[in-house]
């Protein structure tokens, strides 16, 4: 099973390519997707978001897309509202190539990947780097975010639990 993992966004779209055979994960290529800057006009940036989504979905063909949540804090509605755009691209490419979209929320991505759901971007980029024996550390952290996801995926198909994952180490 191949997996794309996705962390939004509408500048830097993070993402993380992973595969699974026989038990064992490989993480064969993560990165970010360049959507323009912040001075870009919206609707360029969703284009541009769009044409990369196309270009990694063609260029990797995944067996299935996995998706953080949409997280809105009541302070800043408008980034919420903003993110959603994002997403709704985000969507709208998996729905064009017929590819089944899990949705995961930020707190289940960063439990299955460290046993803690409040952990920091640089636990997660330390867990992806240790995980699968990287000599750098993934940057942006967006990179390590999306790869994170799509572990999360892995995870959650074969229902294991960080707890269980770490018992199985020792």
């Amino acid at each position: 099973m191949k997996v794309l993992g996705i962390d939004p966004g509408l500048v830097i779209t993070g993402y993380g390519v992973l595969e699974q055979e026989g038990g064992r994960t490989h993480l064969l290529e993560a990165g970010v997707l360049d959507s323009g800057t912040s001075a870009d006009e919206l609707p360029v940036r969703l284009r541009r978001l769009h044409d990369e989504m196309h270009a990694l979905i063609r260029d990797h063909q995944p067996d299935v897309m996995a998706l953080e949540q949409l997280y809105s804090h009541y302070q800043h509605p408008r980034t919420a509202i903003l993110m959603g755009h994002a997403r709704g691209v985000i969507c709208l490419v998996a729905g064009l190539h017929n590819l089944p979209l899990f949705h995961y929320a930020a707190t289940e991505v960063k439990s299955s990947v460290t046993g803690n759901g409040r952990a920091s971007k640089e636990q997660i980029q330390h867990m992806v780097r240790s995980t699968f024996g990287l000599v750098e550390t993934p940057e942006p952290p967006d990179a390590a975010d999306a790869v994170a996801i799509g572990l999360c995926h892995i995870h959650r198909q074969g229902q294991t639990s960080y707890e269980d994952r770490v018992r199985a180490l020792r």
